[in-house]
């Protein structure tokens, strides 16, 4: 009698054991059908053309078209190229001096938050403008700006004696120059996003502190910037990213081709993605610059990877 039930038993059970099975299978394979889409965008758009940029960085390209394979010629010279290190080091100290945007994005979204303010909205429209503006256009604005001969900055410091220099032509300033475009220009994007997170604070924290005797400023050391740290994170991930693709300013403010190898400060200015653009587009040195975007995107990976570690250390000891 015992034989017979347990014999049932597993009767009952392998068939729904199939079902079950079955079931997991045409789940995944909904998932699957759902994500297609996205997943071949990805892969025809992003992956591919990685794949092919990675291949033609070992081939040389002729004048009329056509490649030969030369394995793993160009990464030597670019670890022999002075250029590609002098953009290299341009590159990152831009990215990081670009990162004193961040506290001034908070700064201002803690101005921008407060109750009670008048015209709110017109200044964080004046703030987020340049972020909707073409970059083209705010280098060129920037560009009459820093102007030595009738730029109106130099009118300025005109005023009140001050000889201001050719900021964009002066190999001392120029590197500055361009980071005062950057922040200005990423400062609006980054406010609403430390904006929206300050709103996301409870205000129950802020009454209790208020209790307590907390001041405006004590509250936003001691609440709003502990608790703005995964904000920080994203906006400075980003950041970091967006400045080591840094092009269209440069391009637009130091000029292109001859017109940029005539501006002495241009060496203080040429960026990675420069010295890509002069390579492929400039001398037609196709398999050299592809080398070039693979070592700014194992760059990228490197510096985002260590943003992740750094971050998850934080959270770890916080």
């Amino acid at each position: 009698m015992t034989i017979t039930t347990t014999r049932a038993g597993a009767a009952h059970t392998a068939p729904a054991r199939r079902a079950a099975r079955r079931g997991r299978v045409a789940e995944a394979l909904w998932g699957f059908a759902f994500i297609a889409p996205t997943g071949l965008g990805l892969a025809v758009f992003y992956l591919w053309p990685v794949l092919q940029t990675a291949y033609f960085s070992m081939t040389e390209w002729g004048v009329f078209g056509g490649h030969t394979w030369t394995g793993a010629e160009n990464y030597a010279r670019l670890l022999a190229d002075p250029e590609v290190g002098r953009a290299l080091v341009n590159t990152l100290t831009y990215t990081a001096l670009g990162l004193a945007g961040i506290p001034l994005a908070i700064v201002f979204a803690a101005l921008l938050n407060r109750k009670g303010l008048r015209g709110v909205g017109v200044y964080r429209t004046l703030f987020f403008l340049p972020v909707v503006t073409m970059p083209v256009a705010v280098a060129m604005v920037w560009r009459w700006l820093y102007n030595g001969d009738y730029g109106l900055i130099n009118h300025l410091l005109s005023l009140v004696g001050i000889d201001g220099p050719n900021w964009i032509a002066d190999p001392a300033t120029a590197l500055y120059a361009l980071v005062v475009v950057g922040v200005w220009s990423s400062l609006g994007y980054n406010m609403i996003i430390f904006l929206a997170g300050m709103q996301a604070i409870p205000a129950e924290y802020y009454e209790a502190a208020a209790i307590d005797g907390a001041g405006p400023v004590r509250q936003f050391f001691r609440i709003t910037v502990p608790l703005l740290s995964p904000t920080a994170f994203f906006v400075s991930v980003v950041s970091v990213i967006g400045s080591l693709q840094l092009f269209d300013l440069v391009y637009v403010m130091a000029g292109a081709g001859g017109a940029a190898r005539a501006n002495p400060a241009y060496p203080r200015m040429q960026t990675v993605v420069q010295l890509f653009y002069d390579r492929a587009f400039v001398t037609n040195d196709r398999g050299y610059a592809a080398a070039i975007a693979m070592m700014l995107l194992v760059l990228i990976v490197a510096l985002t990877a260590a943003q992740f570690r750094l971050q998850r250390r934080w959270v770890h000891y916080a």
